[in-house]
């Protein structure tokens, strides 16, 4: 087997830096030939493996967390190799949602090289989103309104560590402003005036938010979870449950399950591909049944 490994050094709050000569020793316990390759800035991993000849390798592996598998995946589904290689995920970074669905976890990261030198896989599904301007991969989650404006604050007072996301909270939720949403789903159209959307492919999102306690990475559907109009005292009275699940029980919230979506809000509102800050509404969204392969315990 050869692998290419593709490292973020930024992950994990820089701790990409460090994992990076422990991963490359793991894999020479394993006695198996790799190249391995850092990512130098935002954007770089999806050049990388867009470029990568895939007919010199048998896997790719990539440590990171969910922003460097969505640039993994978005230069993975526009390169032109005929061969397609399976893809292994090492979760180092702060948020590691779709390994968690795999069972892999950033504290026994050796587990994730063991699982991709075994060579068992699985395929799992992908969503593809196009807005008016481009289009793209997510692996985990699409989200936007409430919680786009909450990263999307956090991202600019990221200085301030942990604390930023506690503000972008709080700012986020004094300027509270429910959207008219029209939402169609494998055709069924809705109205609803609506705090935030989350399309969802796997269970978690960031480190330990449960959004979509039914969600299956390999069913070839997405969870669609709505939260809508609510006032902001009730928003703070909620938000919690979101990391039990219980959230889905609440009388403002609407799940849904669905192949293709289409999605217009007024005004536009900035998207959250797997973290990202990319794209606007409106959005058209498929679920790619089985698309990609990964290495699985």
């Amino acid at each position: 087997m050869k692998i290419f490994y593709l490292n973020n050094p930024a992950s994990g709050n820089k701790n990409g830096v460090k994992y990076f000569s422990l991963i490359n020793q793991e894999f020479d316990k394993q006695n198996v030939e790799y190249k391995s390759v850092q990512t130098e800035h935002a954007g770089h991993g999806t050049e990388i493996i867009k470029n990568l000849d895939f007919e010199k390798y048998d896997a790719i592996a990539v440590s990171g967390g969910d922003g460097t598998l969505f640039e993994t995946i978005n230069g993975y589904f526009a390169n032109k190799s005929t061969k397609r290689i399976p893809v292994g995920v090492i979760p180092i970074g702060r948020g590691n949602a779709f390994a968690r669905d795999l069972d892999l976890y950033p504290e026994k990261w050796e587990e994730a090289i063991k699982a991709i030198v075994s060579g068992k896989t699985k395929h799992v599904d992908i969503g593809f989103c196009k807005t008016q301007n481009e289009q793209f991969y997510f692996i985990n989650i699409l989200g936007f309104g409430f919680v786009t404006d909450v990263a999307n604050t956090a991202f600019k007072l990221r200085a301030l560590g942990h604390l930023s996301y506690i503000l972008g909270v709080l700012y986020t939720t004094i300027s509270l402003k429910p959207f008219h949403l029209v939402l169609e789903i494998d055709g069924k159209k809705i109205e609803r005036k609506n705090v935030f959307v989350e399309i969802s492919n796997t269970r978690y999102t960031g480190k330990d938010f449960f959004m979509a306690p039914t969600a299956i990475i390999d069913d070839g559907l997405l969870d669609v979870i709505l939260l809508n109009k609510l006032s902001r005292i009730r928003l703070l009275q909620c938000l919690p449950k979101i990391f039990t699940g219980e959230h889905v029980k609440l009388r403002e919230v609407e799940c849904f399950k669905a192949r293709k979506i289409k999605a217009t809000a007024i005004p536009h509102k900035l998207l959250t591909p797997d973290g990202q800050l990319i794209g606007n509404t409106p959005i058209e969204i498929e679920c790619l049944s089985k698309k990609l392969e990964v290495f699985i315990q």
